[in-house]
């Protein structure tokens, strides 16, 4: 596909999805890189289901392409499933089976080894008597976890999870989150829808923001924190001294306490502030949240790559 990357696993060029009347996606072009795990961020509704379910051939788009692990998407649907992990939204399981049956079935579809579910299992807290237990008595978190192991159980090059954590307890979470940075480190790529902002921040290299089916913008994650603004708190001995808080913004002043947000840079601030007469200083760090509240503000516009 003409411009994409030569360690691009993930690519897509005006990607458009229509239903009907409806547009679920609207010319979105973007490239996931060999590697890492990349964050697509948006409400419910904002078409990041319709996106995964693109990529892997159970729709087709209605204009633009995609390519998955080099393959085209309209062409070579049945391997790029075959190679890659994937965890739906709200998965279904089988009632009537047991969940080691469950795990069987799907790499008996999938014809590749399970040569990660042991680890995984174990990882998860999924023993064996829960695993020959029937799928009907399982927990809405227990048939979440039975979706991740079968995601991953082949070790695939390229995991597409849609929304991961659902009914995932946070100690759960907090392993899956660790199966990921381990992932990652094998040279393993993630792609995973979410509007979990905290487990977006916490495990992705770059982020892909969608409002309506429109890319509004994507950031290294690292860079879009340094630039977001900080909640400070500052404790004097006295009567603040105002014209030393370079960069502080919406400041509230109580008595001998000084509340703002920074904006600037955090060394220099420190560097500014630095008295005997400060008593105390807090400086929250920055939030995904403000970022992505930023794109879904009344008017917010499309931003570039």
């Amino acid at each position: 596909m003409e411009g994409t990357p030569s360690n691009a696993v993930i690519s897509t060029r005006a990607l458009t999805k229509h239903y009907g009347s409806v547009t679920a996606l609207t010319d979105l072009t973007l490239d996931v890189t060999e590697g890492e795990i990349y964050g697509f961020l948006g409400p419910n509704g904002a078409g990041k289901s319709t996106m995964i379910r693109t990529l892997l051939g159970f729709l087709h788009a209605t204009s633009g392409a995609a390519s998955v692990l080099g393959m085209d998407v309209a062409l070579d649907s049945v391997e790029i499933r075959r190679l890659t992990g994937y965890l739906p939204g709200g998965i279904a399981l089988y009632d009537s089976l047991t969940g080691e049956q469950v795990l069987d079935y799907l790499v008996d579809l999938q014809g590749r080894e399970p040569r990660r579910r042991a680890e995984l299992c174990d990882r998860l807290e999924l023993s064996g008597s829960v695993l020959r237990r029937r799928v009907r008595d399982y927990s809405r978190g227990m048939r979440q976890k039975i979706g991740v192991v079968q995601a991953l159980q082949h070790d695939p090059e390229l995991a597409i999870l849609d929304e991961p954590t659902e009914g995932l307890d946070p100690l759960m979470q907090h392993a899956f989150y660790r199966i990921l940075d381990d992932l990652r480190s094998e040279g393993r790529t993630v792609f995973f829808s979410s509007h979990v902002l905290s487990e977006v921040e916490r495990l992705c290299d770059r982020v892909a923001i969608i409002r309506a089916g429109r890319l509004m913008a994507i950031h290294d994650v690292a860079d879009l924190l340094a630039r977001r603004r900080r909640r400070v708190m500052l404790r004097w001995r006295g009567t603040p001294d105002m014209s030393a808080l370079p960069g502080l913004e919406d400041v509230q002043v109580d008595g001998n306490r000084v509340i703002g947000m920074l904006s600037g840079e955090v060394a220099g601030f420190v560097r500014a502030i630095a008295s005997p007469s400060l008593e105390d200083l807090t400086i929250e760090p920055a939030s995904l949240e403000e970022a992505f509240l930023e794109y879904y503000a009344p008017g917010a516009e499309e931003q570039p790559e």
